[in-house]
């Protein structure tokens, strides 16, 4: 069978796409009414809550245990040379500062990663928002777990190692309260707080504006800081919650990938006309 030719421009066939790939699978998120998407999105975030709950359930009698896996990571990181949170905490251990960290540590965390939901949601492609909500149910989904499995103390437990609990000393704290009956005061490892913040720093690097860029990775860095002087988590909380997203962005295809699968199905190719 010949060739379609003219004029030198050959029209390739193009294997036909299955559904949800590429256009469809945009198209398909589009047509749904906002509020059925809000809706569903708003559902999931709901089950990673309840899953949450669950797992501090689980934990709750589980204080021993945690206490020693405390002593076994402080020994890991003086293998590894870490240096010592304590230290660093006593270093800068200023009452407006330890107050002003104790605020940003418990009033940033959850409203920012809402609004970074909505953000990607309203403002960004249906293929950018899916990517970055996926990193985020892998990546908490496997701290979740981990929780469960390796329940954690934090320093701030620790007074006998130097450590000073600056949210109870100066408040505000997230364990008091309505809150305190959902925190789970031994999910330290990973820590949440340093994963999602550079998970938000990443995803606005690859999708979002460069001066908002620049403010995700500044909260970022600011958050890793707070988080050791506040004495409520240890080095590798951190290590561990940034891992977690480095496998999920390693699972997970580019959204820009998704983009140039949804190109135009056949588009007319130049070629050298026979001879």
């Amino acid at each position: 069978m010949e060739d379609e030719q003219g004029d030198g421009v050959n029209l390739r066939p193009v294997e036909p796409r299955t559904p949800g790939q590429g256009v469809g699978a945009s198209s398909g998120w589009r047509s749904r009414p906002l509020y059925v998407r809000a809706a569903l999105e708003v559902g999931l975030v709901l089950v990673l809550f309840g899953i949450y709950k669950i797992g501090r359930q689980l934990v709750a009698d589980q204080v021993p245990e945690a206490m020693r896996h405390a002593d076994m990571v402080r020994s890991v990181q003086a293998n590894l040379w870490l240096p010592s949170e304590a230290a660093i905490q006593a270093s800068v251990h200023v009452e407006l500062l330890m107050r002003a960290a104790n605020v940003y540590y418990t009033s940033v965390h959850f409203p920012l990663m809402v609004v970074f939901l909505a953000w990607g949601f309203l403002r960004r492609t249906p293929a950018e928002y899916r990517w970055a909500r996926n990193l985020v149910v892998i990546q908490t989904g496997a701290a979740l777990a981990i929780h469960v499995f390796f329940p954690l103390a934090p320093p701030r437990m620790f007074p006998e190692w130097g450590f000073v609990d600056t949210m109870e000393r100066y408040g505000p704290s997230p364990y008091e309260g309505v809150s305190g009956d959902v925190a789970n005061q031994f999910a330290a490892m990973p820590s949440l707080h340093v994963g999602w913040a550079v998970l938000i720093a990443y995803v606005v690097y690859r999708t979002g504006p460069r001066w908002w860029a620049y403010v995700a990775a500044t909260h970022a860095l600011l958050t890793a800081v707070i988080v050791v002087i506040t004495a409520n988590h240890w080095w590798l909380d951190g290590f561990v919650g940034i891992a977690l997203l480095v496998v999920a962005v390693l699972v997970l295809p580019s959204p820009h990938a998704e983009v140039a699968d949804s190109a135009p199905a056949s588009e007319p190719v130049e070629e050298a006309a026979a001879a």
